[in-house]
């Protein structure tokens, strides 16, 4: 069953809500933070990305960064935010080119994660994990989303009290933020509409994590901590801010695959090399793949179509059978030499968002040697390989639009 828990959030007052609205904090570096943040005091990656306010010299993990966070978010909570008088459900719609998704903020148990209810796709990093630990415990708060997703299919239900409630009832903040997307936020303060909620996702078998891996981690690090000197079970350490979305809302993208240099083989020895695995065509245009198992090249200006060769046997694992892992094992590998995707600093990712430009602008710079497009993993296969308890290879999805930080924060006491 999935456990969701109704909770009072802070939040910005309204005239407040698209100065303070900011996209997640592993977005954007820390220089791109700070140019966003220029002119505008309220924005909540003040909080979640302190050190836009410190000088450069300043590690990240410095712990005045995280005092710098407590400090932020302090000071908008004494002027821009305020909390709710008890617990609520919240409703969270973004449109993204006309599509909209909608979700359900609620608080999400922390033991469900643990015991696998709440199920992840991807392995976290230590020191991003203990980052979010220490800026969770300097700010007593979840500040920033877990993205979750259940199928559709195992309570529809959901979704159409959702629609309901949003349609027949006014929202607390309407609002486009600056890249075009529609952010529209309810509050769901009716008790039997929140008991209709509740139960229905308690016939839920199981969440997924579809972005929010190491922020789920690290609630999960202060929950254990705290419960050795607090036991109650209904403790908000023991629940982490969320918003749940249908798996049939969902969009995601691919993230893109740049390389740094070609490991010492020239332009026609590559092409060669990579023609005994793949059926490598020429592209007038840029490649964006419109299939699985084809991918497109970018390399000295010119673009290549790569497509798998049919005599590819499919492996047993489904994470193997990914698109991101075809290229890793077939191509970035033994030839590029690139073996730990995780740690390989060779290896960079953009998402698809970006646009083949993006991919374009880096190489003809000089600070990549060649790009690749990739076709976007499915909910289909992400929802599977968790459900077989696979991990798939690290950024193999990208999801847009992104969750705004700043609309709801969940206060641990």
């Amino acid at each position: 069953m999935a456990v969701i828990k109704a909770f009072a959030a802070l939040r910005p007052k309204p005239e407040y809500a698209k100065l303070i609205a900011a996209p997640p904090y592993d977005v954007l570096s820390s220089d791109e933070a700070r140019e966003a943040v220029k002119g505008n005091p309220y924005s909540f990656l003040r909080v979640d990305k302190p050190e836009v306010d410190l000088d450069t010299s300043i590690d990240i993990y410095d712990e005045r960064v995280y005092a710098k966070a407590a400090e932020n978010l302090g000071w908008l909570v004494r002027n821009v935010m305020t909390r709710d008088d008890g617990p609520r459900l919240y409703i969270y719609r973004l449109i993204m080119d006309g599509a909209p998704q909608t979700g359900l903020v609620a608080c999400c148990s922390v033991d469900e994660y643990l015991s696998g209810a709440i199920k992840k796709h991807e392995l976290t990093r230590e020191d991003k994990e203990r980052d979010r630990t220490r800026h969770i415990e300097a700010t007593n708060a979840n500040t920033g989303p877990i993205f979750l997703a259940y199928r559709h299919s195992d309570n529809p239900a959901i979704s159409g009290i959702i629609a309901e409630y949003a349609r027949d009832n006014e929202s607390a903040y309407d609002f486009v933020s600056d890249d075009g997307i529609t952010h529209q936020v309810w509050v769901i303060d009716n008790a039997d509409v929140m008991s209709l909620l509740t139960d229905g996702f308690a016939i839920v078998p199981s969440l997924y994590i579809a972005d929010g891996h190491h922020r789920n981690a690290s609630a999960a690090n202060v929950a254990l901590k705290r419960r050795k000197n607090n036991a109650d079970p209904g403790a908000e350490f023991n629940y982490t801010l969320s918003v749940i979305f249908p798996d049939t809302e969902l969009r995601i993208l691919a993230c893109n695959r740049l390389v740094k240099d070609l490991n010492g083989l020239s332009d026609p020895e590559l092409l060669e090399r990579i023609r005994e695995r793949f059926a490598v065509t020429p592209s007038a245009t840029p490649l964006k793949p419109n299939k699985p198992r084809v991918f497109g090249m970018y390399m000295n200006k010119k673009w290549y179509r790569l497509e798998l060769r049919e005599n590819w046997r499919i492996p047993e694992r489904q994470a193997d059978a990914l698109d991101v892992s075809v290229l890793q094992n077939e191509l970035l590998t033994p030839i590029l030499g690139i073996g730990d995707p995780r740690a390989d600093k060779r290896l960079d990712f953009v998402g698809g968002i970006r646009g083949l430009r993006e991919l374009e602008e880096r190489v003809e710079l000089g600070e990549m040697a060649a790009a690749f497009s990739m076709y976007p993993t499915s909910m289909n296969q992400l929802t599977s390989i968790a459900d077989a308890g696979e991990i798939m290879p690290p950024k193999s999805t990208w999801f847009e639009p992104k969750l705004r930080s700043g609309l709801f924060t969940h206060w641990l006491e």
